[in-house]
């Protein structure tokens, strides 16, 4: 059974994507970007790519527990140890499968940071997967 969740953008249904899809216990979040946080430093949007990706993820059921992969893009390789931090913050026993990669630019310029997750829902609580939006 496959749940799309959706973040409210209202490019969603013109480009055609989700903010996450669950498919069983398997979650992916799809690259998030801090909005609402563009004059925000590296730690501060990122801070905010976690909300947005809590509230997602908890739409999906599951947690930053069940995250077992990230892609952090960044545009500025000096701030790798910043978002390296906060990603520490909230990962720093999960412990998941990280990258870390250096772009040219993200879709808004502002940004310095867009994280990708993907998740995978613990068996004991698989049972409770969600119904299709």
């Amino acid at each position: 059974m496959r749940q799309n969740i959706s973040g409210g953008s209202p490019f969603e249904p013109i480009i055609g994507f989700s903010r996450a899809v669950r498919v069983g216990n398997i979650v992916h979040l799809a690259g998030t970007g801090p909005v609402g946080a563009d004059n925000e430093d590296a730690a501060g949007q990122t801070r905010r790519i976690f909300a947005i990706a809590e509230k997602a993820l908890g739409e999906a059921g599951a947690t930053f527990h069940d995250v077992v992969r990230t892609r952090m893009y960044l545009t500025h390789t000096e701030d790798w140890e910043a978002i390296g931090r906060v990603h520490g913050e909230f990962f720093g026993s999960v412990r998941p499968a990280a990258t870390m990669v250096v772009v040219a630019a993200l879709l808004n310029p502002n940004w310095r940071i867009e994280i990708e997750m993907d998740a995978v829902i613990s068996d004991a609580r698989e049972g409770t997967e969600p119904e299709d939006n």
